[in-house]
């Protein structure tokens, strides 16, 4: 049986902390072995120097011939041009004097909400931000997301806007021609001519200098054109105009939360690996996973304000990892599957299988360690000497020591409390393990060939589906005829023609077999 004073010394060697804001890393359950540690401390190592020269501005993505600079946006001083430096000064300052002015009623509308039209990186961010401090200020603008191209979605969203009249409108897309962000642009636009409200002075563009939505919010005057920059990928946008002015707006700390990610920029550039949380949590991913990905890993916060942590960090995680190639060109399939929900209610849900079933997965724990803002004079128990924060914690110690005991392996990362600065540190401790561990598996972290291929599947679909409504005519044809018409699959083109006719767009004769319907025009 391990002694006390045994497991109280693997804790102490297994955990590293930044002091202010308060986050240690916990990996006394991880079941990382001092000769894993050896065998990585060279080729961490060599991540640690690679990523040196990111943040120095080596070019990272050489499809794009790009620089990742998302580093110098909390700390514009490493920027290895004054010009960037410059800009990124003056965006945040420009960020919080337009988010003032609307706060305070002095932008010529007093905005009440926001919507932010966003897909990826431009969404989840801004998402996260917005559910970890709802009801923080109780004068905050409400925030809505729309961050899909579904109509059916979007519809509902702006019936439950009704007015639009105090509504701000924030579009995010560095090309600005990304479909989804357009198509709810546009549905907005619709949305607010119907009700006679006048888009541009409700509307802010987040694009990069010259692009075709920048060119448009400066035609029609848009209320503030803010950069992207093409050193910046959505997915680590968080910290840029991305991110900042929804924050900024429902009333956070920018300087704090920018505060949060330099402190834990510096705290992993710590060459000693021991010392330096996402080297730490980098090797527990690379021994977990045997190099290959091949345990998931399940997010459990036990804290609500963090229940959209899992689906950010699927974002950053798997679209930076998730690769065929490495950069020699091998074909390595790599990746590492993220999926989670919170604690303790994850107790009455799919912990069952973590602890009793496939042994596929590593957990990665996220503990606050305050209960709630507010007097300790008022604290309330729910029992004699028991609290309901004190309950939320036993489930997390209880959880943690079932998985271990089934020998599944976990890390905890400690939060004291949960502001600006303790998310901002998460935020960077994340993006910093994605990029030591992508040097570890040698694949690019910072570019996505498999959304671009996804991207350009799509347009040849919308081909095809302009072709199929100039090939339908007044007489019935079946599938297969219609196909032969356009030089196209059958197999292809029976879904087009199904949606279609679901949206009265086409007529479908016969029921809704493949081989029996036959389709004309509406």
């Amino acid at each position: 049986m391990t002694k006390s004073s045994d497991r109280f010394d693997l804790y102490c060697r297994r955990r590293c902390a930044l002091d202010d804001p308060f986050v240690e890393l916990d990996l006394s359950h991880a079941m990382l072995a001092d000769a894993d540690l050896q065998r990585l401390d060279a080729p961490l190592q060599q991540a640690l120097a690679a990523m040196a020269r990111l943040e120095g501005g080596a070019i990272a993505n050489a499809d794009e011939q790009r620089m990742v600079g998302h580093y110098w946006l909390r700390a514009p001083g490493l920027a290895p041009d004054d010009a960037i430096s410059e800009e990124i000064a003056a965006t945040v300052q420009r960020i919080e004097e337009f988010a003032a002015q609307v706060r305070g009623g002095q932008s010529g509308n007093e905005f009440g909400r926001v919507v932010v039209c966003g897909i990826g990186g431009s969404a989840l961010g801004p998402l996260w931000l917005a559910d970890a401090f709802a009801g923080r200020d109780p004068k905050a603008p409400a925030l809505t997301v729309l961050d899909n191209t579904d109509p059916d979605g979007i519809d509902r969203e702006i019936a439950r806007l009704g007015s639009l009249q105090d509504v701000l409108v924030v579009v995010v897309s560095k090309s600005g021609g990304t479909p989804e962000t357009r198509n709810g642009m546009r549905e907005l636009q619709r949305a607010f001519a119907r009700q006679r409200h006048p888009f541009a002075a409700h509307a802010v563009a987040i694009t990069m200098p010259g692009s075709a939505l920048d060119q448009l919010a400066q035609q029609e005057k848009w209320r503030l054109r803010l950069p992207m920059w093409d050193w910046v990928g959505g997915r680590t946008s968080i910290t840029s105009a991305v991110g900042l002015l929804p924050a900024a707006l429902i009333g956070m700390d920018l300087r704090a939360f920018l505060a949060g990610a330099a402190a834990m920029d510096a705290a992993t550039r710590r060459t000693r690996i021991a010392d330096n949380p996402a080297a730490m949590l980098a090797a527990f991913w690379h021994v977990q996973g045997n190099g290959r990905g091949e345990r998931a890993m399940v997010v459990l916060p036990y804290k609500d304000r963090l229940l959209l942590l899992s689906r950010y960090l699927q974002q950053l995680v798997m679209e930076s990892l998730g690769k065929e190639h490495d950069r020699k060109g091998k074909v390595v399939h790599q990746g590492l599957a993220v999926y989670g929900n919170k604690g303790s209610t994850d107790q009455h849900a799919y912990v069952q299988q973590l602890r009793d079933g496939r042994h596929d997965f590593f957990a990665t724990f996220v503990r606050v360690l305050r209960d709630r803002d507010e007097d300790p004079a008022a604290r309330f128990e729910v029992e004699p000497g028991v609290t309901t924060g004190d309950y939320l914690d036993g489930f997390w110690q209880g959880t943690r020591q079932a998985l271990f005991e089934k020998g599944r392996a976990s890390a905890t990362l400690v939060l004291d409390h949960l502001d600006e600065r303790a998310l901002g540190a998460l935020v960077a401790l994340f993006e910093r393990t994605v990029g030591l561990y992508g040097e570890l598996i040698d694949v690019n972290a910072y570019h996505q060939p498999g959304v671009e291929a996804g991207k350009q599947a799509a347009a040849r679909v919308l081909e095809r589906q302009r072709q199929l409504l100039a090939a339908l005519g007044k007489e019935p044809r079946d599938v297969q005829a219609i196909a032969a018409a356009i030089g196209g699959d059958a197999a292809d083109c029976w879904p087009i023609l199904c949606h279609l006719a679901a949206n009265g767009r086409a007529r479908r004769l016969g029921p809704p077999d493949p081989r029996q319907a036959r389709f004309c025009r509406a």
